[in-house]
């Protein structure tokens, strides 16, 4: 008698799981239709064709200025001019852990972008991945957030533009020696779509702690055609060093020991 309800339930549930299951293929194979493609490995344009040396190629002369994220124009209030004259103070001497948010947005180091309808996905060369989630989630708790070298990422497609909130991010300075001097109260607001051949981010930065007003910054992104796969790199082979204000490379760590 059970055997014969088990199968007679059995049987119900494959009627009912199979054609909700194509069901949710087919919604989601609609889902991604709508989404652009944004393929190659894109690179801000102020750092195309970076050397090793850290030097970019030269821009085609009369070439409009680019803007940047560093934050170095922010309109800082007299806290955020407190910690622009630290960083200048101690720039020099300091070493990068990578590049985190926002700077990876804005880096010599390609990324690339993967969309699928439940987030984006952006990584670049060090392993660094930011988390867009466009499922419809809010932000999580007060008691469930932390502060994070990326931050926490909520977005929505807005057509073909991707619009993005982005909180809870550990001071940049204190990860990349060249990124900005915000709180971890600050609130990034991005507009990121494609331009032609250029992916365009649009930011916007709001920080009571820091800023007088919003930081406002436009950042292009083009396709790094030096690269032909992505090749993810880590610091053990770490070997910048920096000289008279200009990026060297030390000799190996085993030389270094034996000087």
């Amino acid at each position: 008698m059970r055997t014969g309800v088990a199968a007679a339930l059995a049987a119900a549930l494959l009627l009912v799981a199979g054609p909700a299951s194509a069901q949710d293929s087919a919604a989601r194979t609609e889902a991604f239709s709508k989404l652009p493609y944004w393929p190659g490995y894109w690179v801000s344009e102020q750092y195309l064709h970076t050397t090793i040396g850290g030097n970019a190629a030269p821009r085609p002369p009369g070439s409009p200025p680019l803007e940047r994220l560093n934050g170095f124009n922010a309109p800082y209030n007299e806290e955020g001019r407190q910690r622009q004259a630290e960083a200048a103070r101690t720039r020099a001497g300091r070493r990068a852990d990578g590049w985190g948010y926002p700077m990876m947005m804005d880096a010599a180091t390609p990324f690339q972008v993967m969309i699928t309808p439940e987030e984006t996905m952006i990584v670049n060369a060090y392993g660094e991945v930011r988390h867009i989630y466009t499922d419809g989630r809010r932000f999580p708790a007060a008691e469930d957030m932390w502060p994070t070298v990326w931050g926490t990422s909520i977005g929505h497609w807005e057509d073909q533009t991707l619009v993005v909130e982005t909180v809870q991010v550990q001071m940049p300075y204190t990860y990349f020696h060249g990124g900005p001097t915000f709180s971890e109260e600050a609130h990034y607001h991005e507009r990121i779509h494609l331009d032609g051949d250029r992916l365009v981010t649009e930011f916007t930065v709001e920080d009571p702690v820091t800023l007088s007003g919003p930081f406002k910054a436009t950042i292009t992104h083009v396709v790094e055609t030096g690269y032909d796969r992505m090749v993810q790199m880590d610091f053990s082979n770490d070997r910048t060093g920096n000289e008279g204000g200009v990026n060297t490379i030390e000799p190996p760590a085993d030389e270094r020991e034996g000087q």
